[in-house]
């Protein structure tokens, strides 16, 4: 994005920066700056994947690197500014996009993957999409991140709050392969200091809270430290895994006729994730997320599987009559594809960009199967056809992999569910937020009924998941479970959490909706 330089301010900082990284560093030089009126300040204030909020800041920070970045949330600080920070943009919810926020630090020129020699890990800035990871760890080394389908989506938020997607269940989380991260803090006096904090280093604590602790909570990372546990870093090649071979890939058809043949088949998908959701165990490599659209037609499964397995086309064979046992005509559609990674990449992955919607994001980890009254309740909502449109209802296999680390090793505390709900509502209509938003609330408290409209961790249910946040968890109406919104998306990581919270922003000038250290209610 072409950027004005009207407000690039090029003269120094008086006075040398603090670093923690045992180096000196030189006179700040100030980072690029837009203020309102400036040709690129309507398109930085509108990158935001939802379109319900838009923030108004009074300027917004492009900065370059990681001392600008410094410079940056001192100057915001000081003038007493609220400040956001922005890498990818795909929050759901307004925690930068608000009426508060007067300063933006938006981190897309910090998109540098490289491999650290000090380190001996592979560097990934905070700015850099998904898309960009992957192809620049694959061209580069041939290795991967077990990391997100959606290609636009910046490393920046997606790495702290966990990271998941299509290979965690062979190869866990993006938290189990983080080995440190750069941030921006700030201290009790309101200077700003660059961090480095590593799982073997003095700041462990810090490492910790950002595998899985959620952004916008302790400073600004500016970048990522990445390395396998099994791995000393000699060998940039071995030090993150190595992706499959070739992929199977194929989307099939959902054909729902009734309420019955939907309990059947959307019960026989749970039941065959949740029989393979072990450690180990051979369908590992099968990631097929159900996406379910409002009026039941143009639903369907996407099929990717990992192609190097010696029994590939027969699992897959097997997973589609799994599903498909008692419905008539079953999951329909094409044979699968085999691809390489990287076309299955190019090809298969969602592609970078923003749709435009207006969106209602409610999500859940199951550690059970619905249960028919709960399916029943998800088919009375998504059959009603008054909400046919953009919206959908997403299960992405969780488990394999993410379960085999203890809940407290990582700041992701749902290490033994086996599924992830996604309520996404979208539309593009401003006078249609009310009717779009309701939908989706109800939909959420009622299929949770019977814990209060949330998914409340016990024997059937694992809370929910940090990147798709949701404001009304920590909102009574709407959840009245007694359980406070932390107790959903940390479980008995929060206490933890706020301790590093307390430690590392004593002021608390990273602050949102759901951030670590708000009022439980």
């Amino acid at each position: 994005m072409p950027l004005s330089r009207r407000r690039f301010l090029a003269a120094p900082v008086v006075g040398a920066a603090v670093s923690t990284l045992g180096l000196p560093v030189a006179h700040a030089v100030e980072p690029r700056m837009v203020r309102a009126g400036d040709a690129d300040y309507a398109a930085l204030t509108t990158r935001g994947y939802n379109r319900r909020f838009t923030a108004r800041p009074q300027q917004i920070f492009v900065p370059g690197n990681a001392e600008e970045v410094r410079v940056a949330v001192e100057r915001s600080v000081k003038e007493g500014s609220a400040l956001a920070v922005r890498s990818g943009g795909h929050g759901f919810e307004d925690f930068v996009d608000n009426d508060r926020t007067r300063a933006i630090v938006d981190l897309q020129r910090l998109n540098t993957v490289s491999w650290d020699e000090t380190h001996r890990a592979f560097s990934v800035d905070a700015g850099a999409d998904l898309g960009a990871v992957y192809e620049r760890l694959l061209g580069g080394w041939g290795v991967t991140l077990p990391a997100g389908i959606c290609k636009g989506v910046g490393a920046g938020g997606h790495m702290s709050g966990g990271g998941y997607g299509p290979l965690s269940r062979r190869l866990g989380l993006v938290a189990d392969h983080l080995y440190g991260v750069e941030l921006v803090t700030v201290d009790s006096s309101g200077a700003a200091s660059v961090v480095v904090a590593t799982e073997d280093g003095p700041n462990a604590d810090l490492w910790w809270a950002h595998t899985g602790g959620g952004g916008g909570n302790f400073g600004v990372a500016t970048r990522y430290l990445l390395r396998s546990s099994g791995s000393d870093g000699v060998d940039p090649a071995r030090a993150l895994p190595k992706p499959p071979g070739t992929m199977l890939h194929t989307r099939l058809t959902l054909p729902f006729a009734t309420e019955e043949s939907f309990v059947r088949l959307v019960g026989n998908y749970l039941a065959f994730f949740e029989q393979h959701s072990a450690p180990g165990d051979p369908f590992t490599g099968l990631y097929a997320p159900l996406h379910i659209k409002p009026g039941i037609a143009g639903s369907d499964v996407l099929v990717l599987l990992d192609g190097d397995l010696p029994d590939a086309a027969k699992m897959f064979d097997e997973f589609v009559a799994a599903v498909s046992a008692g419905v008539t005509p079953g999951l329909v559609g094409p044979p699968p594809t085999t691809s390489s990674y990287a076309d299955t990449l190019a090809n298969v992955y969602y592609a970078k960009g923003m749709p435009g919607f207006r969106v209602k994001a409610k999500s859940a980890y199951l550690r059970k199967s619905f249960s028919a009254e709960q399916l029943r309740t998800l088919y009375r909502y998504m059959s009603d056809i008054r909400f046919l449109g953009e919206s959908q209802l997403e299960f992405m296999p969780f488990g394999g992999a993410t379960n085999a680390v203890a809940a407290d090793a990582t700041a992701v505390s749902a290490r033994n569910s086996f599924m992830k709900l996604l309520i996404h509502a979208a539309w593009r209509i401003p006078g249609d937020d009310d009717r779009q938003i309701a939908w989706a609330r109800e939909m959420f408290r009622d299929v949770y009924a019977a814990t209060g409209g949330a998914p409340v961790p016990n024997e059937s249910n694992g809370g929910s998941y940090i990147n798709y946040p949701d404001p009304d968890m920590a909102d009574r109406q709407w959840n009245t479970s007694g359980v406070p919104w932390h107790g959903l998306y940390y479980g008995g990581n929060y206490e933890r959490l706020r301790g590093v919270k307390a430690t590392w922003d004593p002021g608390n000038v990273f602050q949102h909706q759901l951030s670590i250290g708000r009022p439980d209610w």
